[in-house]
């Protein structure tokens, strides 16, 4: 089986003492204009926003933050520009087995436990509940986050999951996995999403990375990586009804991974009609156009690919149309434009200890700076480097 006791990616408290000495922006020398021209350049120093560990009740210690999310609109328990952040491992640190969605207040710098999911509370979910990257919010007061657990409490093997419909009290009220296509369902192994609200409608793009991946490829890279757009009705009173989901990319690699559990399509976001996909497998970013309208599975465009980019996990979408990315093998985050070429980057962690440490990122509102999580601190924690 794979991932018999497989912990976070190097999530470590001994390097705390080098996290965050200050925010460094480099710019390769061929780049066109100056620091002025790009989002990170307009960056100031990281500062701590709130730990996401939970302290008390009865997923205490969750830690390992993927997910960031900032809230839209209050409704329920859910409070306007609050960042919802999602846990993937559990007090014991192994991965997939993380069941709880924070929600951290900036105005106050402190967190509290918005959603506790227990296994038994969404027996869809095949293997139980991990929850990852896959994080978004709508104005309704719905939460869809992604789970992909590991079985027999962490030390079993990697499950397809599902997704996880939340109502704004923090309930789970529906799970997500779509039809079985060649023997798995079209959500196998969600690892990251990104979503848009049009009218009473939802779209989501979800990247999936267990296709393919079995006990016969331990550590070698496959091509089942898939990206499924998910289109949800949405309403104010009623459960999100599934309207449609269809596999838009396909034939992204994805790896199993002793230290990462799987490596494989994360970060994405939205530009236009465009779909961006970190390819970490290969330190890529692609590209899938018409992503609204594509009725069919398409082979995604290499747009830009090594150089700065180093295992690109979180990404966002800058307000001035660039790719941000944050890379799993180092403390850096890249920008990069959709003609591919790569701007600037910025150092948010200067740890000595290795990789590993940033996941999830979300724009703060009305252009505030940067949200992002960062699991190599001592308490794991959300940060914001805030803008100029």
């Amino acid at each position: 089986m794979l991932g018999v006791g497989m912990r976070a990616r190097f999530c470590s408290a001994l390097a705390a003492s080098g996290l965050l000495a200050g925010l460094v922006v480099a710019l390769p020398e061929a780049a066109p204009g100056g620091e002025s021209d790009s989002f990170l350049g307009s960056l100031r120093a990281p500062t701590l926003v709130a730990s996401t560990v939970p302290v008390t009740g009865p997923a205490a210690g969750d830690q390992n933050p993927y997910g960031v999310a900032v809230v839209p609109r209050s409704v329920g328990e859910l409070v306007r520009n609050r960042v919802l952040v999602s846990n993937f491992n559990a007090a014991g640190n192994l991965q997939g087995t993380g069941t709880t969605i924070m929600q951290v207040d900036p105005r106050t710098n402190s967190s509290s436990v918005f959603a506790q999911i227990s296994p038994a509370s969404v027996p869809g979910c095949t293997g139980g509940v991990g929850l990852t990257t896959a994080l978004a919010v709508f104005r309704e007061g719905w939460v869809v986050v992604g789970s992909l657990p590991v079985t027999n409490a962490g030390q079993g093997a990697p499950a397809a999951g599902c997704l996880i419909v939340l109502n704004s009290e923090g309930a789970a009220v529906e799970t997500i996995t779509g039809p079985t296509v060649n023997g798995a369902p079209l959500i196998n192994g969600p690892w990251d999403m990104t979503a848009v609200e049009h009218g009473g409608d939802a779209t989501l793009f979800v990247t999936n990375v267990l296709n393919g991946i079995s006990a016969a490829t331990p550590t070698s890279p496959v091509s089942g990586g898939t990206v499924v757009r998910v289109r949800l009705e949405l309403s104010r009173v009623r459960i999100p009804r599934v309207a449609e989901m269809r596999v838009i990319a396909e034939g992204i690699s994805i790896r199993p991974d002793p230290n990462a559990l799987v490596v494989g399509p994360t970060g994405v976001g939205l530009e236009g009609d465009t779909l961006y996909v970190a390819d970490s497998v290969n330190s890529q970013i692609l590209a899938v156009r018409n992503a609204f309208d594509r009725s069919t599975a398409t082979t995604a465009q290499v747009i830009s690919a090594g150089n700065n980019l180093n295992d690109p996990l979180g990404m966002t979408i800058a307000p001035n149309g660039n790719i941000i990315t944050a890379n799993g093998n180092n403390g850096d985050v890249v920008e990069t434009t959709v003609t591919g070429a790569q701007i600037a980057t910025a150092t948010l962690d200067t740890n000595n200890g290795g990789g590993g440490n940033l996941f999830g990122l979300a724009l703060a509102p009305n252009d505030r700076g940067l949200y992002f999580v960062d699991d190599f601190s001592s308490d794991n924690s959300l940060f914001l480097a805030p803008g100029e």
